[in-house]
């Protein structure tokens, strides 16, 4: 008896599956084909965009959080932590969710290069702004405090962008003379 309740909804529950998938189609919008990436995040790249992310996202939060404005080369530091944080964001999503698959005529390990590199450059010069910024602070007072943090930060984010460089030009390089 429990066998034939159990049986009725396993297949109602499937008639309503279909007549969804059929519904949605027949709207003609389709189903995502973005798969998720659990060995993305395992990675070297998916681990250094995560500190990427995390160390850029404090960057630009301890610098936005004082009266930087005062201070014109910290508006360097902001442009160059808010640009490269949103791209790497974006970059992280598409490589989570495999659809950089999807667009196979970017060759992403040269873009990978090119972007982290650039990243680690110009991060290197924020965060040498940001260590020069602070002889115009006042010792002790709340925005000296964050901006130190906030050198320190754009250092380690410099240092994750460079080691995501090395290890896409690795992959790039083992591709090219496997040709």
């Amino acid at each position: 008896m429990e066998n034939d309740s159990e049986s009725r909804i396993d297949s109602s529950s499937t008639t309503d599956r279909t007549s969804k998938s059929s519904n949605i189609e027949s709207l003609g919008l389709s189903h995502s084909k973005l798969a998720y990436d659990g060995n993305f995040i395992r990675s070297a790249s998916g681990v250094f965009m995560a500190g990427e992310i995390v160390f850029g996202l404090l960057v630009w939060t301890l610098i936005g959080g004082t009266e930087y404005l005062h201070v014109l080369p910290l508006g360097w530091v902001m442009f160059v932590s808010v640009f490269y944080w949103v791209l790497t964001v974006i970059l992280f999503l598409l490589y989570l969710t495999m659809a950089h698959k999807r667009v196979p005529q970017i060759p992403w390990n040269i873009l990978g290069i090119c972007f982290n590199g650039s990243a680690s450059v110009l991060y290197l010069t924020a965060a040498v702004i940001c260590a020069v910024s602070l002889n115009v602070a006042i010792r002790g007072r709340y925005y000296f405090i964050s901006w130190v943090a906030s050198t320190i930060f754009a250092s380690l984010a410099m240092v994750c962008y460079a080691g995501n460089t090395t290890v896409y030009f690795k992959t790039w390089r083992s591709k090219c003379e496997d040709i």
